[in-house]
């Protein structure tokens, strides 16, 4: 693969060095003499394919890729293939459940589909993607005791996970202790020169480092993003549901974003937009001075949207969002499910029958909350049997999932 030309721009390098960063080791400045020399380096990011979409959390690492692609930069998008088997106890209360080789394969299958909205896989700079199986699998009982002389347990445990479970008392499997050596070994085996990632990773990104400089005898940048987080600091999950996903529509994404809490509006619009600080700052005042938030977030649900999949995507989901919240009007095509010869049902068999809950449990929990309605009548009663008209029975969960249940 013929080397792209090196761009040197102070202003998109000084971009790429704060906007939604959390820190840079050893430095920004360190970082930023290496950018500026010309020099072409190698890049990687890395995720675990522990779910089959990819989200709003890893689009903001994916846009750092993007921006040092556009510079001329060697990009890897590493997929943890094996360390996804083992399990990042990152930010982890137990040890995560682990998966088998097919479940793993199966979640990353449309990553790539998902990420070329927002990274080059090919052109004159396309980005590399490599499989840490291809190495750890490969490696010794032998390998694993040489790696692990490296680290000492003391190093282990000043993981803050890890010091909160010695102090209720939960247990911390060997395996766990493992994973940043994995993870640190990733880098070593593609002899990079800068890791990106978010700033919960910073632990397993530093014993990398370590690796490098221990292995190698050289230097390994780590540059941490920022996490979406509310106001009182709680980062959004996969297990969120107003969490955005990449497979998610327009209006998804668009509606999602509408249902955040009004401290998320600050940091969205600091970490998932081309918004610079002034307009941050602007963002921060106003609310204080007390604009309405409905307005903010929809400049930030248009602007995320607008990123993500286009300009029209945007202006469709907001004239979609408008319709359907303000002006209380229903989507013009609702999803239909077939109930074959069914009159009647209860209401929470309909709920997962229409999919817009994954349990009758989720179902009760929706109805007695009084997210559900039936033919624009809310129901509260968990016991509720509803009736399947000749016209079909419309179901609503929220203010933006319908589903229409005919005969």
């Amino acid at each position: 693969m013929s080397k792209s030309k090196i761009i040197i721009d102070p202003t998109k390098i000084d971009w790429f060095l704060t906007h939604a960063v959390e820190h840079v080791y050893p430095s920004r400045e360190a970082l930023r003499e290496k950018l500026m020399s010309g020099e072409r380096i190698s890049v990687y990011l890395g995720f675990d394919p522990t779910g089959p979409v990819l989200h709003l959390g890893h689009t903001i690492t994916l846009q750092k890729l993007r921006e040092l692609q556009e510079l001329g930069h060697r990009i890897i998008w590493l997929i943890g293939d094996f360390t996804a088997m083992i399990g990042d106890p990152t930010d982890k209360s137990a040890a995560r459940q682990q998966l088998t080789r097919e479940e793993v394969l199966q979640n990353c299958k449309n990553y790539k589909q998902q990420a070329s909205k927002i990274l080059k896989f090919d052109g004159p700079n396309p980005v590399e993607i490599k499989f840490n199986n291809d190495w750890l699998g490969k490696m010794s009982f032998k390998d694993v005791v040489d790696l692990a002389s490296h680290f000492t347990v003391q190093q282990m445990m000043k993981r803050d996970m890890f010091e909160k479970r010695m102090v209720d008392d939960k247990p911390i499997f060997i395996h766990e202790f493992l994973y940043p050596l994995m993870q640190g070994y990733d880098s070593v085996a593609m002899d990079v020169d800068l890791e990106v990632c978010g700033n919960d990773q910073t632990f397993n990104a530093l014993a990398g480092r370590t690796l490098m400089k221990e292995i190698k005898h050289k230097e390994k940048f780590v540059l941490t993003t920022k996490l979406l987080t509310d106001s009182s600091g709680k980062k959004m999950s996969k297990t969120e549901g107003a969490l955005i996903t990449l497979a998610d529509s327009p209006e998804d994404m668009y509606g999602k974003v509408m249902s955040w809490s009004d401290g998320m509006i600050v940091p969205g619009f600091e970490i998932c937009t081309d918004a610079t600080s002034k307009e941050v700052d602007a963002v921060r005042q106003g609310l204080k001075k007390g604009e309405n938030p409905m307005t903010l977030k929809r400049e930030l649900a248009r602007r995320i949207v607008a990123w993500l999949i286009g300009e029209s995507a945007a202006d469709r989901a907001a004239e979609h969002f408008s319709k359907m919240h303000q002006k209380h009007e229903k989507p013009e095509e609702i999803p239909v499910v077939r109930v074959g010869a069914i009159h009647e049902l209860p209401l929470p068999d309909a709920l997962v029958l229409s999919k817009l809950v994954t349990s009758k449990t989720e179902a009760r929990r929706q109805i007695e909350q009084g997210g559900i309605k039936v033919d624009d009548r809310q129901i509260t009663d968990p016991k509720a049997i509803i009736k399947i008209g000749a016209k079909g029975t419309v179901i609503q969960k929220g203010k933006r999932y319908f589903v229409k249940l005919k005969l």
